[in-house]
């Protein structure tokens, strides 16, 4: 991660004093994401250049730090936060620039107090919301911002989610330092640790000179507090009193934003829409592991009947666990079977079903076994339908190209209709497909 700072303003080396960093010295600094290194690419008189590199140490990020962003735990072979600026830079900022955020300058106080010409350059930002999010929170601070999409190569693979972003004004530095460790979290919409009750604090020392006026101080404030309602609410209270605001224009101020649901969760409602869609009463919840989704089944009114299959023993008696079956009322234990079966093999238990859903199973057989699953599931079980989730786009080929969110219907091989649907999500794409014989 890379920022750079710059001053036109005579003899511009004065930068130096106000970021308490000789201009003919490297420093470095540890911080919990890495090494943070500050350096001058230019220092001359009409112009000074301060640069802060941060490296970070992506074995270091998910080796023994509980309660971070799920993205960054996501994320431990392939992450784009060693080269994106996020919270991880914020944080090396306040570390390498401590006394200078507080704008104290004991060899230059009038200089620290005073507006100077300043351009600040990141190179790689992640912005959620985009060029136009970025204008939003700068430009009300005095910022003249020029924020660009990072280009892709090869461009077919559509815009980049990073932007270049450059800010240039007349500011004091302090107060250009403190809109940065705010805002580049805000703008990212993530934050590589666990966000505490200190972290209000930090939000009104570094942003309770501007904040409190911001036309954007809500948005500002849930990002940075990572949308933690009572947090949020916290720190508008106390920025209230700073504006003058009314306590009940807060209610307003913190709608109720659902957190959202689990993507194991969304994969089950999307198979329970497929079904009720079709009015199938029977179904098979082939390859059921630990019964999450024949649970939900057996919730359904309108199913009379689930059969629930696995291949794994242990598995299934995970499944009997959590789906209480030794103290399940009659009635609803007759509306389930459960036995051990592979899909590899043909079982004619498996016949007459209205639907089978393999939720997560396909992904787990060998390439050469799928032949056989096929001749199992559609030649032998021959249900009516056939509901398939993975979440690894790359197993069900028929649509390579197909775009998230978008549904195609077409023949396969004169047999059976076949519909991909795609949900798209941060980490993963939920593929479905849906299989019917003809007529169905």
């Amino acid at each position: 991660m890379l920022l750079t700072i710059s001053t036109t303003r005579a003899p511009a080396t004065d930068l130096g004093y106000l970021l308490h960093k000789h201009p003919d010295r490297a420093q470095s600094f540890a911080v919990a994401a890495g090494q943070a290194h500050v350096f001058y690419p230019e220092a001359a008189p009409e112009r000074c250049t301060a640069a802060l590199l941060l490296e970070v140490d992506p074995i270091g990020l998910v080796r023994g730090h509980k309660g971070q962003d799920k993205d960054i735990a996501l994320g431990q072979y392939v992450n784009d936060r060693p080269y994106a600026a996020s919270s991880m830079l914020a944080v090396a900022i306040k570390e390498a620039f401590r006394t200078a955020l507080t704008g104290r300058c004991d060899a230059r106080p009038a200089l620290a107090a005073s507006r100077i010409p300043l351009a600040i350059n990141v190179p790689a930002l992640r912005c959620r919301g985009g060029t136009t999010l970025a204008r939003r929170v700068f430009e009300p601070l005095d910022w003249t911002v020029e924020a660009t999409r990072n280009p892709l190569t090869p461009p077919e693979w559509g815009d980049s989610p990073y932007l270049g972003l450059r800010l240039t004004g007349e500011l004091r530095l302090a107060d250009a330092l403190n809109h940065l460790y705010v805002l580049l979290p805000v703008l990212d919409d993530a934050k590589h640790y666990w966000v505490s009750t200190e972290e209000v604090d930090k939000l009104i020392r570094a942003g309770g000179d501007w904040l409190a006026g911001h036309p954007e101080k809500e948005l500002i404030t849930r990002r940075y507090l990572s949308h933690q309602k009572k947090l949020t609410r916290s720190a508008l209270a106390r920025l209230a009193e700073a504006d003058d605001t009314e306590p009940e224009e807060l209610d307003n101020a913190v709608p109720d934003e659902p957190r959202d649901q689990p993507l194991a969760v969304q994969r089950r409602e999307a198979i329970l829409a497929v079904l009720r869609e079709r009015g199938a009463r029977r179904v098979g919840d082939l390859g059921c592991g630990a019964g999450a989704l024949t649970r939900d089944l057996l919730r359904e009114v309108g199913i009379d009947h689930v059969v629930a299959t696995d291949v794994s023993a242990r598995a299934l008696q995970l499944a009997a666990r959590h789906l209480n079956l030794e103290r399940m009322p009659d009635k609803q234990r007759e509306r389930l079977t459960i036995f051990q079966s592979s899909l590899t093999y043909r079982d004619d238990r498996l016949a007459g079903l209205d639907a089978a859903v393999l939720m997560e199973v396909i992904e787990h057989l060998d390439p050469d076994r799928i032949p056989a699953l096929e001749r199992v599931v559609f030649g032998a079980a021959a249900p009516a339908a056939v509901v398939v989730t993975t979440p690894n786009a790359e197993y069900n080929t028929h649509f390579a190209t197909l775009a998230a969110g978008a549904i195609m219907v077409e023949k396969a091989s004169g047999a059976f209709t076949i519909a991909r649907r795609t949900l798209a999500t941060p980490a993963w794409r939920m593929v479905t497909s849906v299989w019917a014989t003809p007529g169905t």
